[in-house]
């Protein structure tokens, strides 16, 4: 079991979304549930009896969570062939599917929220320097309050480039 994960070469996306497949995409499809994805393959469960075998090829439709602009949640569909890699079963119903494309997706579904997650941090570092030159840029000589809010947010914006840096040193 540890050994499948080494054998990965990207991160998965996990989620819950149907997707239909069968031998021959022209014939009856069967529906089974998406687990997780990459762009090199899936694995998703379906009922036993209409499980495909190991070493089968078949064909099968399904949607991919995608994120194209901030705060905007898209689903792209795709269609792609694949080869049944290894089949378990989870219960005496349920099966586990795995199977690999035969053509990658366009992107990688694992690796959208790492991208998101390194916006969201330079987004961060961008907010924190001009705070913190706003904050230096205040007379210190004003009030007593306003001298308090300025020493206030230098240690926010200072907190907040710790922060980022220990973000760094983990990735």
């Amino acid at each position: 079991m540890g050994n499948e994960f080494e054998k990965r070469r990207e991160n998965r996306l996990n989620y819950n979304w149907p997707v239909w497949f069968a031998e021959d995409y022209n014939n009856i499809l069967s529906q089974g549930q998406m687990i997780d994805i990459s762009s090199e393959g899936a694995a998703f469960t379906c009922y036993a009896d209409k499980c495909p075998h190991t070493g089968e090829e078949i064909t099968a439709r399904f949607s991919v969570p995608s994120h194209h602009h901030e705060n905007d949640f898209d689903l792209e569909n795709f269609i792609r062939k694949g080869h049944v890699c290894r089949i378990e079963e989870i219960g005496g119903y349920i099966r586990k599917v795995a199977i690999q494309f035969a053509e990658p997706l366009p992107f990688k579904p694992g690796e959208v929220e790492k991208i998101e997650t390194q916006a969201d941090t330079a987004q961060l570092q961008t907010e924190t320097f001009e705070a913190y030159e706003a904050a230096k840029s205040v007379p210190a000589g004003l009030n007593k309050s306003a001298a308090i809010a300025r020493d206030e947010a230098i240690a926010a914006a200072k907190a907040a480039n710790s922060t980022i840096k220990n973000e760094k040193s983990l990735s």
